[in-house]
């Protein structure tokens, strides 16, 4: 399905920063089981380098984009007495030709996303 594309960015708020250098990965939900599609790092702008599905692996669907932020806080040494949040999971669905964008704001104890432009 040509002209779709699928793409992502992780804002820090407790920083107020990008989030860089956190993991990510990309999964297909078929039914009651995943396939592993991808797995990638966000650069200095907490954005991926290249789009995480493209007009040549773009499909409709059901996605997961497992966000590992509790990696992430722990590599910034960040000291949290209760750890709350360890991999975020994103479950959305594809259902058009177009560009999604799914973004994630992430705290040690929350989040928030939205389907971005």
């Amino acid at each position: 399905m040509a002209g779709g594309r699928l793409t992502t960015h992780v804002l820090d708020t407790t920083h107020g920063q990008p989030a860089r250098g956190m993991r990510l990965e990309l999964l297909f939900v078929h039914g009651d089981h995943t396939h592993h599609i991808a797995d990638s790092y966000t650069n200095e702008d907490g954005r991926v380098d290249q789009p995480l599905l493209d007009e040549e692996q773009f499909q409709h669907g059901e996605f997961e984009i497992h966000f590992h932020v509790g990696q992430y806080f722990e590599r910034l040494g960040l000291e949290i007495e209760t750890p709350f949040l360890d991999v975020v999971p994103i479950r959305f669905t594809i259902s058009e030709d177009r560009h999604y964008h799914v973004p994630l704001l992430v705290s040690p104890f929350g989040y928030s996303t939205y389907r971005g432009s």
